[in-house]
């Protein structure tokens, strides 16, 4: 396959500029600790971090909203967040991005999911500790959520499922939104985690990542005949239209179904060396 060329990226990122689309998924913090290390402690064998500022971003499903809104769509987010100052500070952090943060939910059962990341003069982080609630919301919220779903749905164009396994995403909130975007005939796009794989059943697209795809079909993906049959497994387990495996360096294997003919290839990528891990979502 081609590779996509600059200026049709630059085509496709334009034409994202007005659309309107819902995020549904788990909301988190990214806090950033930044300090310095000169030494280590003598109370056991550890860097000493001498603190100098933090920094605050949206994470998760929040960070698939700000990047979208980023790339000039009008954005709403539905998700589940703590009754806490993690909570407000993040609605202020996404309304500030241009999204909206009003669908948001507050439970005072739960925290709001943070991620504090310790991070050296180096840039390198030294340690991370997560803030989280992670069992499924309990049913009065997650038939509100699946309410507020319901409500947003009639003005998307698209929705984007997020899910980090953190509570936000059940059986009820993924069957009211294939419901609610089948009706209307809204494309549904999901960034998978593979436990819930069969609670994304007819949705549009599905985007694993290489490990991923390998652990729902039980097979290795080595090359691109192997990506090819994985995707075509998961097509039809999940009754999607497109499925989309990411592969690292390889670039990434597509399964476009909504075409005429199908498309099946892979796009190549261009290995980069790599310091810090960034997700696509």
């Amino acid at each position: 396959m081609t590779p996509l060329s600059r200026d049709r990226a630059h085509l496709l990122v334009r034409a994202l500029a007005g659309r309107r689309v819902l995020v549904v998924g788990d909301v988190m913090l990214d806090h950033f600790l930044f300090g310095r290390v000169q030494r280590l402690s003598p109370e056991a064998p550890v860097p000493v971090v001498e603190y100098d500022h933090d920094q605050f971003r949206p994470g998760g499903a929040a960070n698939v909203a700000m990047n979208l809104a980023a790339l000039g769509a009008e954005v709403a987010l539905v998700g589940v967040i703590g009754d806490d100052d993690a909570g407000m500070r993040l609605r202020d952090l996404l309304t500030a991005g241009g999204v909206r943060g009003d669908a948001l939910i507050a439970d005072a059962s739960r925290c709001t999911t943070r991620k504090l990341r310790i991070v050296t003069q180096r840039q390198q982080q030294v340690a991370r500790v997560d803030f989280e609630t992670d069992r499924d919301v309990d049913g009065t919220v997650a038939e509100t959520i699946a309410e507020t779903i319901e409500a947003q749905v009639g003005t998307a164009e698209l929705v984007v499922v997020s899910d980090y396994l953190k509570g936000c995403i059940t059986g009820v909130t993924m069957a009211r939104v294939v419901g609610a975007c089948a009706a209307r005939g809204v494309p549904v796009l999901v960034d998978p985690k593979i436990p819930h794989l069969d609670l994304y059943r007819g949705v549009t697209l599905i985007t694993p990542n290489v490990g991923e795809a390998e652990t729902a079909t039980h097979c290795r993906i080595r090359t691109d005949a192997d990506a090819a049959g994985a995707a075509r497994r998961l097509r039809d387990r999940l009754d999607c239209a497109a499925v989309v495996i990411t592969r690292g360096e390889q670039g990434m294997w597509v399964l476009d179904g909504t075409r005429t003919p199908p498309v099946e290839a892979n796009f190549a990528a261009t290995a980069v060396e790599v310091s810090d891990v960034t997700g696509a979502g």
